[in-house]
């Protein structure tokens, strides 16, 4: 579908396949800052990211999450595109609206299907409506005009953009949506030389505990490898998948990601990723995939085949800040939750979402909850800092 806007001369279009634009083209949106030849600022917007989710059947028919690219286009020119999904449940969003769902059903709507830009399964912030420089304010308002009269022409009940950039969030309540503001926690690189620089940064007692806990796992009696690049073999990903349906299983009931999105990973993929192995007498035992930004190192899954004891803080959080510190990132994005990663250096900080509901009645009630919310997550991110494991003169510098 087209809808034509005669004032700016912008045609928007729902497409159902990445097949129906050139990767040129997207990712001239998505991640324009490449053209030097660099990384983009996260790879889960690229055209590369969002087809593998595609091609592997992780996205489409029977997964809740069906394809309906959003482009904008102008004089010819694709000058914003956006990764938007039909969604028949709230499962894999990470920003969570499962009481907004019940109250509406309750209240005899049909919340479903909803209307998601968002990067499946990955709630890692980047921007969410992706434009050519040059084109950013026309280009955003493009899209989001776009997706309300979407979900408005067919009778939806929600529309929701959710880890968007600070930025974007402010724009987008400008424009008339609701901004959300949640938390994760988020480890930040003071121009730390190595690990022990940045134990020197911490209290005593934090420091003596994560030396203690760096020490317990390495006592698993094996070797801990971080490869990236061609240094990621197809071996790899079958032990990957073994871990990764392990933790699926516990925490979602079942796997996000197909089998075949690791294969495609190897690819198209393997440059954006550092995959944190630990192998006993040569047998990978437990694993976290990380992907490679332009600024930040972007932690994403983390499972094992046994148990051991703190070798799940030395994989996903020490040995993330180790491949920061070297390669130079300003940050390490450790995913969705988890107070206890607060005492292992990463700090809380904001995350942004924007949405949209039909209902008036509804929507006036769900902007009240916000309010109330924003300022609640405001209050704990100031206290959690409060208790973060850092000295007290630095953190009064970083203040």
């Amino acid at each position: 579908m087209t809808d034509q806007s005669p004032g700016d001369s912008i045609a928007v279009s729902l497409l159902t396949s990445l097949d129906q634009i050139a990767p040129r083209d997207w990712d001239a949106c998505a991640c324009p800052e490449t053209a030097d030849g660099g990384r983009p600022m996260d790879p889960f917007t690229t055209w590369r990211f969002l087809k593998a989710l595609e091609e592997s059947g992780s996205v489409g028919r029977g997964t809740g999450w069906e394809p309906r690219y959003m482009t904008a286009e102008r004089g010819g020119e694709i000058v914003a595109v956006a990764p938007l999904y039909a969604k028949s449940h709230s499962q894999g969003e990470y920003i969570f609206d499962h009481s907004w769902a019940h109250a509406y059903e309750n209240a005899g709507g049909d919340y479903y299907p909803k209307l998601q830009i968002a990067v499946p399964f990955t709630p890692a912030t980047g921007r969410r409506f992706l434009t050519r420089p040059g084109h950013e304010a026309v280009g955003m308002s493009a899209l989001v005009q776009g997706a309300v009269q979407v979900a408005a022409n067919n009778g939806l009940s929600s529309l929701h953009a959710t880890f968007c950039t600070e930025a974007e969030a402010i724009a987008g309540e400008e424009m008339g949506l609701m901004r959300r503001v949640t938390q994760q926690f988020h480890w930040e690189n003071h121009g730390f030389a190595d690990f022990e620089a940045f134990l020197a940064s911490l209290s005593s007692r934090k420091r003596k505990n994560i030396r203690k806990e760096r020490a317990r796992a390495q006592d698993f009696g094996g070797e801990i490898r971080t490869l990236t690049g061609d240094a990621i073999a197809p071996h790899h990903w079958d032990a990957f998948w073994r871990f990764y349906q392990d933790t699926g299983a516990r925490k979602w009931g079942s796997p996000y990601l197909t089998r075949a999105f690791f294969d495609i990973a190897q690819e198209s993929l393997r440059d954006d990723i550092a995959l944190v192995l630990c192998e006993r007498d040569g047998t990978p035992v437990a694993g976290a995939l990380n992907f490679i930004g332009r600024e930040a190192l972007f932690g994403r899954y983390w499972g094992c085949i046994e148990d051991h004891p703190c070798l799940h803080f030395e994989a996903c959080y020490y040995r993330a800040i180790d491949f920061a510190i070297a390669s130079g990132l300003a940050r390490v994005e450790a995913g969705a939750q988890g107070e206890h990663k607060l005492a292992r250096g990463y700090l809380p900080k904001p995350t942004h979402s924007l949405h949209w509901v039909a209902d008036a009645g509804f929507a006036r009630a769900v902007k009240r909850y916000l309010v109330e919310e924003r300022n609640a997550v405001g209050e704990e991110i100031e206290i959690l800092t409060a208790y973060g494991p850092f000295r007290k003169d630095l953190r009064e510098e970083q203040e």
